[in-house]
């Protein structure tokens, strides 16, 4: 688990994100009841509405839309897409996400078939592949690419050795009781710093540790015996092996009690204490932080540093030295292993999909190719991207992406200039931050240099640990200098978007930017719809609860003036009580968590859907299939966020997931819109229509 970090806010529409009528009545009753049932995925009408990007399968029409729109919009979908076993969840944009895979993977086995040059990006792309996919090598070569890991644990004799081995521990990229790496300075964005974190729980939130629930119970026993495998699997004999799992659970149970939740976790001015060393070292004494740091090649002797929460410091220093040293060693080779058990032999792999499978309900384990694909875009992603780009992005594309998001940006600086509860000092702040906005589209316009990047033939797990060193080190080395603001923070062919605020900036990878959700050839009210409220929902991150927060240059400053403050967060209330009484199973949505995403769709929506009636003005409203333009929007907003979840994962998102459960982004966002009850005729006692009292607006 991560603290607030403010590196990205994305839209999280891929499996891992991610994220506005005066119409004529009548013409769409027909299509919206007249048919007998979900559209077949081959028939003529589905045909003819996929070239205008439009999902007649998609369908549910025997629930009325005004009832439940999500099950009107997604029923048939779902229906007709089974969730597949080795998936957690599954989604239209999944199919996308499937078909820019099988794009990437072409792309490596000719890399890998070409016999390209050594040390050059298609021969490293060819290398990382092959080692990840050969599981004879891998089950051949057992622990030995860790075995120097594991052994520089159990060559601590003392606690004078524990800085040291926990700094290497999380240069090769395990967390331990706490995390440390390069850190934006939040309030000086040009600058990196240090920044030191919460972490080293291994179930990821701090929940799962605190909830009493049978089924939280559940977790933590399967939890133990999962910890006591993989010991097992490395070595030690099942006695030990289980003594320790029970142990490390109890000692990661600790450092719960006293981490933040992830809604605090989200608040940028909580998470900033920056200080020198030797404030470190006063706020959490007991530990050699100055040979930690120097073991991990962290400048702190010379660079800030950004103590994220000095009472988690304090606190996981005392238990680090009321832990007898056998078990802090036995934690620390657990989380090693853990790190790890996905690159090694098969049975590591195995147990630990046995204990995920628990956590998510996936039924079987994903091809190992398409693991090995997502494995190389993570590691060599612009490598492999500048030729997806090649193949999948035009610059017809690129052009109309660009067109389609300045058309946006212009109707939110409209909206914002017109807001009736915003002060004119506020109003021409948030302006000048619009204004702002860095774009990025499709890919990056310097792509990365991998030449210092060590892959060769062999174990997979030792090319993983060159990786993250290679990566360790690029990072390091900009502390201390003037920040790039070009990097991206995604793969060209990832699905999804976000919004960085400290870069204040709103990226769409060429990966998101594809058919069905967008396409030069849709119909406007599709593409607005769905690729124009990702758009609407990425800038309006901006001034969400947490984006608000930033200014233009990415600097955490209070901007607001002070009415203005209260009368959003009275605004943002309505948003956060509506999710919070919804619930998924048995748990309810913390609509704190959820917040900010929450805002975002409904920010999205509404500046997308005004940037369709703006595109819309003067032009003849044709209905396709029965469905006016503005019911076309509805859907295609709908069709975006079609996604069906196994119980476990709809569970686990619940605590992990600061997207609202897909069913009521779609469900609980339109309620709010007058001017979809207008589009589908709801009534004002319909369950799709808020009441005026209740409904949520801020742009």
């Amino acid at each position: 688990m991560r603290p607030y970090r403010p590196v990205v806010r994305a839209l999280g529409l891929a499996a891992a994100v991610a994220l506005g009528i005066s119409a004529a009545r009548g013409a769409g009753a027909e299509g919206l009841y007249g048919l007998s049932g979900p559209v077949a995925p081959d028939s003529a009408a589905a045909r003819a509405s996929a070239a205008h990007g439009f999902d007649l399968s998609s369908l549910d029409p025997t629930c009325p839309a005004c009832k439940d729109f999500a099950q009107f919009a997604t029923g048939g979908w779902k229906t007709n897409n089974p969730i597949p076993a080795d998936r957690t969840n599954f989604a239209r944009f999944t199919k996308l996400l499937l078909d820019n895979q099988k794009v990437v993977r072409g792309i490596i086995e000719e890399s890998a078939a070409s016999k390209p040059a050594p040390g050059s990006n298609a021969r490293k792309v060819g290398d990382y592949y092959a080692s990840c996919m050969d599981m004879d090598a891998r089950n051949k070569a057992g622990l030995a690419p860790i075995a120097p890991v594991l052994a520089r644990i159990d060559a601590v004799n003392g606690p004078g050795d524990l800085p040291a081995a926990l700094a290497l521990l999380h240069d090769d990229g395990a967390g331990a009781f706490f995390g440390a790496a390069p850190f934006v300075d939040t309030h000086d964005s040009n600058a990196t710093i240090v920044g030191v974190f919460q972490d080293g729980l291994g179930l990821g939130d701090r929940d799962f540790y605190l909830r009493d629930d049978a089924k939280s119970q559940g977790v933590r026993d399967a939890y133990v015996q999962h910890v006591g495998n993989e010991l097992a699997l490395s070595g030690w004999d099942q006695a030990r092996a289980h003594d320790a799992a029970v142990k490390i659970l109890a000692l990661e149970t600790s450092i719960a009690k006293f981490s933040r939740d992830r809604v605090a976790l989200r608040d940028p001015k909580l998470n900033y204490h920056k200080m020198d060393l030797a404030g470190v070292a006063s706020a959490a004494p007991g530990f050699a932080w100055d040979r930690y740091f120097a073991a991990r090649k962290l400048p702190a002797a010379t660079a800030p540093v950004n103590l994220t929460n000095p009472d988690f410091a304090k606190d996981v220093v005392g238990v680090i030295n009321v832990t007898p040293l056998a078990d802090v060693k036995a934690y620390m080779r657990w989380h090693a292993l853990n790190a790890f058990d996905d690159t090694l032999s098969q049975p590591f792999v195995d147990e630990a999909f046995a204990f995920n499978s628990k956590l998510t309900g996936a039924k079987t384990q994903q091809p190992l190719a398409e693991r090995c694909t997502l494995a190389v875009d993570g590691v060599l992603g612009e490598a492999v991207g500048a030729a997806f780009v090649q193949q999948r992005f035009s610059p017809a594309a690129k052009e109309r992406a660009t067109t389609m998001i300045a058309n946006l940006r212009s109707v939110l600086r409209d909206d914002i200039t017109t807001l009736s509860w915003m002060s004119e000092p506020t109003r021409q702040q948030a302006i000048a931050k619009l204004d702002a906005f860095t774009v990025k589209v499709g890919y990056p316009d310097k792509w990365t240099d991998y030449s210092k990047l060590d892959v060769a033939p062999g174990p997979y797990a030792s090319n993983v640990i060159s990786a993250t060193a290679w990566a360790q080190t690029r990072a390091i080395d900009r502390i201390g200098k003037p920040r790039d603001r070009t990097l991206w923070g995604m793969t060209p062919p990832t699905v999804n978007a976000y919004y960085n605020p400290v870069n204040n900036e709103i990226v769409f990878p060429a990966g998101i930017l594809q058919p069905p959700f967008f396409d030069p050839n849709n119909d406007d009210a599709i593409n607005y719809g769905g690729m124009g409220a990702v758009i609407g929902h990425e800038m309006t991150h901006g001034f969400d609860n947490t984006g608000r927060q930033f200014d233009a240059q990415g600097n955490n400053r209070d901007w607001w003036q002070p009415a203005d403050a209260i009368a959003y967060e009275a605004r943002a209330k309505c948003v956060e009580d509506e999710f919070s009484s919804f619930k998924v199973g048995d748990l309810s949505i913390n609509g704190k968590f959820v917040l900010g995403e929450a805002i975002a769709d409904l920010g999205g929506i509404t500046i997308a859907y005004k940037a369709f009636e703006k595109a819309q003005a003067g032009k003849p409203r044709q209905v396709i299939d029965g469905f006016t333009p503005e019911q076309r929007f509805f859907l295609g907003y709908a069709q975006w966020f079609t996604r069906a979840f196994r119980d476990e994962e709809a569970r686990k998102r619940i605590t992990t997931d600061p997207h609202p459960n897909d069913y009521y982004r779609i469900d609980g966002t339109v309620a709010n819109l007058p001017e979809f009850a207008q589009a589908f005729f709801c009534k004002a006692n319909d369950p799709m229509v808020r009441p005026a009292a209740n409904r949520c607006k801020i742009w």
